[in-house]
């Protein structure tokens, strides 16, 4: 009987204000989410993983790394590889992007021809650089493999792979942003640079969608449980009743997985979905009851009483079996497991908690009492 109690007016005000202030909170940390990977190495191992320190050790002891972005230097004429003037642009480009945070080293046709063009000159560092002379640029180009894909056949193609010391997505957010601020820069209208290829190219596009979708994403998820809801029950308050405690978790699960350090992926995108779609469940069994009580002119703390005689052991047993189920996957050797096995066992029990609290209180709002004569 002590949880009726939360459909009395002074206790759904204290109810729904401390889920005011949960709401608040979670809106003022959605900026801190990161859209991508938050740890070096692969995020599905913990970091003492052997793959982990093995990168680690490729990343400290060589120039290159496992990371690598690369970026295409696309020129408007064929045979662009010994025109000096797009040359000398490109070598720009790499020297800009040698110097962001995050780039272990940049390989390019413009530096195998400075690095050609000081040793023909005995080392001389006057002659580090790109040689003005069309016949000296296409000296040492000469015998160049083309398997070193540093160009086109025609020339018009310049591939810059750029290694990464990690595809964190603060690091490939930082170079994205180099990359448009050159090509916005850039003064040269013969030769652009587009992105992206190479497997932290791919991160970065994906990370770029995501970051865009993820809003809408939201809403569909929330416009369909909502739709279901009505569709259920023909009643705007009643999909208010049920949707609203739904979406302050999930908007809360958004500062558990910063909390936890959890990026927002297309790998984590599903578990937050399957959150939702389970922890609905929980409002409807709850509020279905509750309204067939109240359509047969019981109060509304009668009839959640009632409700919760019927179908809250129910509701807790599922989700506490749900919740120690997933909970185990802390104990798993692969990182992700073990991630998402906290994220879905905070959307189980709390989507209970949230379910069995905010019904009663927003249906005091909701569903006001006539009052006696």
């Amino acid at each position: 009987m002590a949880l009726a109690q939360f459909t009395k007016r002074k206790n759904a005000v204290i109810i729904l204000v401390i889920a005011a202030g949960l709401g608040v909170y979670a809106m003022s940390v959605q900026d801190q989410l990161i859209v991508g990977d938050v740890e070096a190495g692969a995020p599905e191992f913990w970091p003492d993983a052997r793959y982990n320190q093995d990168a680690d050790a490729i990343q400290s002891k060589f120039s290159v790394g496992l990371d690598e972005l690369v970026i295409l230097a696309k020129a408007d004429q064929k045979g662009s590889c010994i025109n000096f003037n797009i040359m000398q642009t490109i070598d720009d480009f790499v020297w800009q992007m040698q110097n962001v945070p995050g780039v272990q080293s940049v390989k390019s046709l413009s530096r195998l021809i400075r690095e050609r063009n000081i040793g023909n000159y005995e080392a001389n560092p006057k002659f580090l650089g790109v040689p003005r002379s069309e016949a000296m640029i296409a000296a040492n180009i000469y015998r160049v493999e083309m398997s070193q894909a540093l160009f086109s056949n025609d020339c018009t193609t310049m591939p810059v792979t750029i290694y990464l010391t990690d595809h964190k997505a603060d690091t490939l957010d930082r170079l994205m942003d180099a990359v448009t601020q050159f090509n916005d820069s850039n003064v040269n209208e013969h030769v652009t640079f587009v992105p992206a290829m190479g497997n932290a190219g791919i991160m970065a596009a994906t990370n770029e969608i995501v970051a865009k979708a993820q809003t809408k994403i939201e809403l569909i998820l929330f416009a369909a449980v909502g739709l279901f809801c009505f569709v259920t029950f023909m009643s705007i308050r009643a999909t208010i009743c049920i949707v609203a405690p739904l979406a302050l978790v999930a908007y809360l699960a958004n500062a558990v997985m910063v909390s936890l350090g959890i990026g927002l992926k297309v790998s984590t995108l599903p578990v937050l979905a399957m959150g939702v779609g389970v922890g609905v469940d929980y409002g409807i069994y709850l509020f279905a009851r509750m309204k067939a009580h109240m359509s047969d002119g019981k109060s509304l703390m009668d009839s959640y009483y009632e409700s919760l005689k019927e179908v809250g052991t129910g509701v807790v047993f599922t989700s506490v079996t749900m919740t120690i189920g997933v909970a185990t996957w802390y104990f798993s050797d692969l990182k992700f497991q073990a991630d998402m096995g906290i994220l879905l066992a905070y959307m189980f029990f709390v989507n209970m908690i949230a379910a069995i609290l905010l019904i009663p209180a927003l249906a005091n709002f909701l569903y006001p009492e006539k009052k006696s004569a």
